[in-house]
């Protein structure tokens, strides 16, 4: 007894000679499921592990700027710089959410899953990796953990999209009930949307699974994922996710996931305009969305000749456009802007709800304004608006009107921060290198992790 003790005791698991593991990262083709792993590969790097990353040609600078050796993406369709609708032409065809909803699972997930297969084998050849993190949308996973037979770590770069009884269907931007009128209703639509709206995106991948003889239940793809990894890392806290009394027992919230950022910040932003409003509202659309009339334009049409500062970054899309239409006192219009320079000095956080980005306004303790429907962001932003975190629109195209009348309902209503200022206290209980390292070694270390359970349940004489 004593000696498993000592052993725990004397555990070291960084690595070093014959005992180094080769770690492959892999992400779906977008900055949202890129980003949040960027940190957890580069602490695997400062740990000493061999750090490889399978991805889109998108993220080869970026990537050789980490240092991280890049493996491109060559029988699997790559998506160049999150050009979603000139890649897959069908997409703009698609007039409904729910029609591009299953147009994207069929055509931009499930169907890359054999050529990610593909690629991996070939990669395999020069970096036999040990271990892939991926995030959850990657359907390469199945394929790696069933027929490649090694261990995969998905990570949840949004909500959580596990089926569950105690929850609408996942993908739809529902919001749970507790009634009983409520959960059979719920039920119901459970079963619609499986056959209905999933029913044929399914279809084609179990008969892609057949064709491959991967194994599977008949999960759906929102659960395939999640079961197929040995563990799913979800980005967040409980608190920003629907209860579930069946939740699978391989879920680990691990606290916000943001990208990695240098040590090395050239000069911090600043302009004097921050000591001289009351009120300040900072607003984005991402680097993805090109279309500034969507939230821009409507947030600062709706605060023109006020005395509230608005601070608009565009990612680069039509910057200079923007000058020239809002040329009031009141409008810093930048391409970039470190949001841990603004939000400090910042109100309200108007955005159409990419998953990090909520993330990092709850960590800043920022009530939101969210505006977002399509790829996903419909349940991100119904959980802003289901924990009062902020005010959720519900569309693409606010008007200027609806924009203001949110946003100062936050200004005037003190819920939204005082939520907001609660759940980021719980963010900050959650070291996530310290879990990740943990979580990490229990899937590559199986037998000192053991060793260790072992020493915690043994008192040492």
């Amino acid at each position: 007894m004593q000696n498993i003790t000592e052993q725990a005791r004397n555990l070291n698991f960084t690595t070093s000679g014959k005992q180094t593991k080769k770690i492959l990262f892999a992400n779906f083709p977008a900055d949202g499921h890129f980003n949040p792993l960027t940190g957890l590969a580069m602490q695997l790097k400062a740990r000493g592990f061999e750090v490889a990353w399978y991805s889109s040609n998108t993220y080869k600078q970026k990537l050789a700027k980490l240092q991280i050796k890049h493996y491109p993406f060559k029988k699997a369709v790559d998506v160049s710089n999150n050009d979603f609708d000139n890649t897959f032409p069908g997409r703009k065809k698609c007039k409904t959410q729910v029609g591009k909803l299953k147009f994207d699972i069929i055509h931009a997930f499930i169907l890359r899953a054999p050529e990610y297969y593909a690629d991996l084998q070939e990669l395999y050849k020069e970096f036999p990796f040990d271990l892939m993190i991926a995030d959850v949308a990657f359907t390469g996973i199945p394929f790696v953990k069933e027929l490649m037979k090694i261990p995969v770590i998905s990570v949840g770069v949004f909500p959580l999209s596990e089926t569950s009884k105690d929850l609408p269907p996942s993908g739809l931007g529902m919001i749970p009930s507790a009634s009983f009128a409520g959960k059979l209703k719920q039920s119901l639509l459970r079963s619609i949307a499986n056959s209905f709206i999933f029913g044929g995106p399914n279809k084609v991948m179990f008969d892609m699974f057949k064709t491959y003889n991967v194994p599977h239940n008949n999960e759906s793809l929102f659960d395939m994922m999640i079961k197929k990894s040995d563990l799913l890392l979800q980005s967040g806290t409980p608190g920003f996710e629907y209860r579930r009394s069946d939740l699978s027992n391989n879920i680990r919230f691990i606290g916000p996931l943001l990208p990695y950022t240098s040590n090395n910040i050239a000069t911090s932003w600043f302009d004097e305009r921050l000591n001289k409003f009351e009120k300040i509202v900072l607003v984005t659309q991402g680097t993805v969305e090109k279309d500034i009339e969507k939230i821009l334009v409507p947030t600062l049409r709706a605060f023109k000749n006020t005395n509230t500062l608005v601070i608009a970054t565009t990612g680069g899309n039509n910057t200079q456009e923007l000058r020239d239409r809002f040329t009031d006192h009141n409008f810093i219009i930048e391409d970039f802007i470190p949001f841990a320079d603004a939000m400090p000095y910042a109100d309200v956080y108007v955005t159409n709800g990419g998953y990090g980005g909520v993330l990092l306004g709850i960590e800043n303790r920022l009530p939101l304004v969210v505006a977002g429907v399509h790829e996903g962001k419909n349940e991100i932003n119904a959980r802003v608006g289901y924990f009062k975190l902020g005010i959720n629109l519900r569309t693409e195209t606010p008007r200027p009107e609806e924009m203001r009348t949110a946003i100062e309902e936050i200004f005037s209503n003190n819920m939204y921060k005082n939520n907001v200022t609660k759940l980021a206290r719980e963010f900050s209980e959650y070291d996530g290198q310290k879990l990740f390292s943990k979580y990490l070694n229990d899937i590559l270390y199986p037998a000192t992790a053991k060793i260790k359970m072992a020493a915690q349940q043994i008192p040492v004489n």
